[in-house]
């Protein structure tokens, strides 16, 4: 997120029933390459990148930046949430001067089909608008991404539109605090 305005960065960790939302450390540069190198996670997502070159790339402490959580399980990294300010230049925006923050995440396949995604972002949602109160959160995703879709709706994101972009059908959702996860 570009613009935290006064929101001190980074906040204490985040605790939900089973998982622990932080800041980036050395210890997750393995679990970074590990989640960016997975066919599976990039399916999605333009493919994945080759190891090699993210062995190369990734910092010794990846993904520090406001914004940026790690999801951490039992003491390990399964994956990360994004809060970033949506680019104006791109289609999808529910207000007219844009800079709406937009919801991220990727979870490592070993970690799928457990709620871990749902329990995470819903955790992120919730620091989001107890720091920013009435900013809306923006979600794009493909619409052929059932497992996104699935999430977009279980967390209360309603759709906006549908646009082309990166050749494929997106689906664009808004969350308001007050809608199911709020």
């Amino acid at each position: 997120m570009t613009e935290l305005g006064a929101v001190a960065w980074p906040p204490a960790p985040i605790r939900t029933e089973r998982l622990v939302l932080r800041e980036s450390e050395a210890r997750d540069r393995a679990a970074f390459i590990e989640l960016f190198a997975s066919p599976e996670v990039g399916t999605y997502l333009g493919g994945p990148r080759p190891r090699d070159e993210l062995e190369r790339a990734v910092p010794e402490v990846p993904g520090r930046r406001p914004g940026l959580f790690v999801i951490e399980l039992d003491g390990a990294m399964i994956g990360m949430i994004t809060l970033d300010r949506r680019d104006a230049e791109r289609p999808g925006h529910v207000r007219p001067e844009a800079g709406e923050t937009e919801l991220g995440y990727m979870v490592l396949p070993r970690a799928w089909g457990r709620g871990y995604a749902a329990e995470a972002c819903a955790a992120a949602l919730g620091w989001f608008t107890d720091a920013l109160p009435g900013e809306p959160v923006v979600l794009c995703t493909r619409s052929a991404n059932d497992r996104a879709m699935r999430l977009a709706a279980k967390l209360g994101f309603t759709e906006v539109e549908r646009f082309e972009e990166y050749g494929a059908e997106q689906w664009f959702g808004v969350w308001w605090r007050g809608t199911p996860s709020g």
